[in-house]
């Protein structure tokens, strides 16, 4: 007897004549009644409801009002209350082991039965048995008319009372049991047998629940426990007969509950599927915003699984196997890989996105107490170095940086004394006169350690209101500084120095090409840039005298507009190291770091002294390499790291000087603000904030976030400049000087109009130091790959 669903009632449609109704396992009808399978009530008796059964075997049919039938229901179980199973015609269905094992027998294979098997890990076929292939694989043919040889294990089942089964049989007979499946039915079998405590076979239950041990009905009981995840468990199996025996009703409910979480999670997951696949197909400019994913909360956190997975960030399990479920759901590959070209695809992520900037978690806006806080600075406008600064506003003051630069840290005067030396003023911003060690912003500047400068935006260390409105040097305006004064010897050696709070008034606000430009013309009106640019000079000869090693190449810098477009504009210039005015700044910097030094190491002031040991380099070894990058590049790699002392200085042999610490960038480098709070506070006659040890403690997470940042702009520049040269023409030539040879003709080269090292195949005769024509083969800026051929003259 089956049972089957009609306008919400569950109703029992036989495979027997509906005089004989065998419902040997549903022996109280209150007992399904407390299960609410039988809502009688719900229809009036003036509109009958019809249902039909069919016979599994006739494929009769047979239709009855709902009143009708509730009626023989009920008159059956009333019979079935007052009469008991007939032991003679059932086995005794019971959990002990010994009869457990009763039940299980070896059925024998034999030529002409029906049984099914296992074909691979996701098929299962009925098949006939055909002739013994060996001592113990057979050859069978399947339902789809393939003969192949099976092993016993891949047996699933034996179908009992067949014998010559005729393979052209097979499809039907599959099709007739599929139909008649009803999971409905093990419930009620469930119910029957938990009450007792018994087992069943298959046999068994096919006898309860359809009233026949007949083939079919045998079949599909077997289909139904086979299948089922719910209700009952396996005791035991010999061979393909398995014996099963109901659940506790604890664990069922568990499972029910599961089942239900499960199908709720698969409704989510088609919804959200279709969502993307809807997503996917709209134009460009026509996808959902970012924001609007994070609406609702089912859907913000699938969305959340697939960005963590795209950037190997996953917080635990959970977030991996909802990452992958989803792409498996969307027929794409479980890698990172996939998750970020379907995020891409769905307008989530733009088409440049920069994955390490998510990888490394990296800080790109301010918290509302952050911003709030930086504007009460900003509006106090308190300066507790008033009374202690000198006024230097009648300097003429150059501030030379880069184009993009957000802020300015730094700027330069110069004058000739009446004895012919040269005195120079390095005047560095003051944001230790806006900032106290130890509050809010100091700490939120801590934990960023450093501004994060990128070809797509600048993500600075201090809120940009109070970097830019407060802190920075601006062209025409009295600003705070903190100047250091230096009178040079005549062979470039520090002969003088002097640090002090101050104001100035910014002159010029110059780019690396504007003052070099005004170099090279040579105007008698800006007098002070030339004495800087000859103090520049004796500055490096006197290194260069030390020990100073020159590393100066050629730098890449790249400006991406609009980044968030699929082909933003992108502007690549190449920075000289050796250009006069980079050299010029790079001098006074340096030589500014000197002095710091010095006036730390005098008065035992704990700093951040930066030193590299001197490498036994003989400079003289590489004298056959032609001078500039091909030279500079061998020696870089013999350069040993850089080392840190909090308590006094250390040599810098690389750039020949008894010592370093930086200075001249506290708005852009925590560590340049650490050494500004300790130098203020020892011109003030203060306790210094900072002990050695302290110090030491603080540089540890600092230089760790500022090496991150290092990272993040090498990985960025490298992306931007493969996406430049991707989309350049297929037959652009670029210059390229040969480095270094790596293996046979395989050369490191630097491409001198991108200012960007590769490597190519060269022709046989070139040699380090020569100039060879390449162009772009291949550029995919996403996998990081750049491949160059040599453009060959003939």
């Amino acid at each position: 007897m089956v049972v089957r669903t009609v306008n919400s009632i569950s109703l029992f449609r036989s495979t027997t004549p509906p005089s004989q109704l065998p419902l040997t396992a549903f022996r109280r009808y209150h007992q399904i009644r407390a299960f609410n399978y039988l809502h009688f009530s719900r229809f009036p008796v003036s509109k009958p409801t019809l249902f039909s059964y069919r016979n599994l075997k006739t494929g009769g049919c047979r239709s009855y009002s709902v009143q009708s039938f509730v009626d023989s229901v009920i008159e059956e179980f009333e019979a079935l209350r007052r009469r008991r199973i007939r032991a003679s015609n059932k086995s005794v269905l019971t959990s002990n082991k010994e009869l457990v094992d009763d039940k299980l027998r070896k059925q024998v294979l034999q030529k002409g039965l029906l049984l099914e098997f296992k074909k691979d890990s996701e098929r299962i076929l009925l098949a006939v048995a055909q002739k013994p292939d060996g001592r113990r694989n057979w050859i069978v043919s399947d339902q789809n008319g393939v003969t192949t040889s099976i092993k016993p294990q891949q047996i699933t089942y034996i179908v009992p009372g067949v014998d010559n089964f005729n393979t052209t049989e097979i499809s039907d007979f599959n099709q007739r049991a599929q139909n008649n499946l009803d999971p409905t039915l093990l419930e009620f079998a469930w119910l029957e047998l938990l009450e007792g405590n018994k087992s069943v076979t298959v046999e068994e239950l096919a006898e309860m629940i359809f009233g026949s041990a007949d083939p079919l009905e045998c079949y599909c009981a077997h289909l139904l426990l086979s299948r089922d995840e719910v209700y009952f468990t396996r005791l035991d199996s010999k061979g393909s007969s398995s014996v099963y025996g109901p659940r506790p009703t604890v664990q069922v409910e568990e499972i029910k509950r599961r089942v239900i979480a499960k199908e709720a999670a698969d409704k989510d997951l088609e919804e959200f599927v279709q969502l993307l696949r809807s997503a996917k197909a709209m134009p460009p400019r026509g996808k959902p915003s970012k924001c609007s994913w994070k609406a609702e909360d089912k859907i913000w956190h699938k969305i959340e699984s697939l960005e963590a997975f795209a950037i190997d960030a996953c917080k635990d399990d959970v977030q991996k196997n909802t990452a992958g479920v989803i792409l498996k759901a969307m027929g794409l590959s479980k890698t990172a890989g996939s998750a970020v070209n379907l995020l891409t695809d769905i307008g989530y992520f733009p088409v440049h996105v920069n994955l390490d900037l998510l990888k490394f978690n990296i800080r790109t806006s301010y918290p509302d107490h952050i911003l709030s806080a930086a504007e009460n600075i900003l509006q106090e406008s308190h300066d507790p170095d008033k009374d202690d600064r000198i006024d230097l506003t009648h300097l003429k003051v150059y501030a030379i940086d880069v184009d993009e630069a957000d802020e300015l840290d730094d700027a330069l005067s110069a004058t000739k004394l009446h004895d012919g030396r040269i005195k120079v003023w390095i005047h560095v911003a003051d944001p230790a006169s806006f900032v106290k060690p130890g509050s809010l912003i100091d700490r939120e500047a801590l934990q960023r350690g450093t501004s994060v400068f990128l070809p797509t935006a600048t993500y600075p260390m201090f809120p940009e209101k109070l970097a830019m409105q407060g802190m920075s040097l601006k062209q025409g305006t009295i600003c705070r500084a903190v100047t250091v004064s230096v009178v040079l010897h005549s062979d470039g050696s520090i002969a003088e120095y002097s640090v002090n709070n101050s104001i100035i008034k910014p002159t010029y606000m110059l780019t690396y090409e504007s003052a070099s430009e005004l170099l090279n013309l040579n105007l008698e009106e800006e007098l002070e840039l030339r004495i800087l640019a000859e103090a520049a000079r004796l500055r490096l000869q006197w290194r260069r005298g030390q020990g100073a090693i020159e590393t100066g190449s050629l730098e890449p810098r790249i400006k991406v507009e609009n980044p968030d477009d699929p082909e933003p504009s992108i502007r690549l210039y190449v920075e000289d190291q050796t250009d006069p005015a980079m050299r010029l700044v790079s001098e006074m910097m340096i030589l500014c770091g000197e002095a710091i030094a010095t006036f730390g190491s005098a008065n035992k002031i704990p700093l951040p002294y930066r030193g590299q040991p001197q490498s036994k380099i003989d400079t003289s070894a590489f004298n056959h390499l032609p001078e500039g990058p091909v030279r500079s590049s061998a020696i870089v790699k013999l350069m040993r790291a850089a080392e840190m002392d909090y308590r006094k200085a250390i040599r810098h042999g690389i750039l020949g000087i008894p010592g370093y610490v930086q200075f001249t960038s506290p708005i852009r480098r925590y560590m340049d603000l650490l050494a500004h709070y300790q130098v203020k506070a020892f011109l003030k006659g203060d306790v210094l904030p900072f002990t050695s040890g302290q110090m030491e403690g603080m540089a540890a997470s600092v230089n760790m976030n500022a090496r991150i940042a290092k990272k993040l702009f090498s990985s960025s520049l490298r992306y931007w400049i493969l996406e430049y040269l991707r989309r350049q023409p297929k037959q652009r030539k670029f210059r390229a000087l040969i480095l270094k040879f790596l293996k046979d003709r395989n050369a490191s080269l630097l491409l001198l109009e991108v200012g960007f090292q590769a490597t190519a195949w060269v022709s046989v005769g070139s040699h380090v130091g020569d100039e060879v024509e390449v162009r772009v083969e291949e550029a995919h800026p996403r996998d990081d790959i750049i491949s160059f051929k040599e453009v060959v003259q003939f």
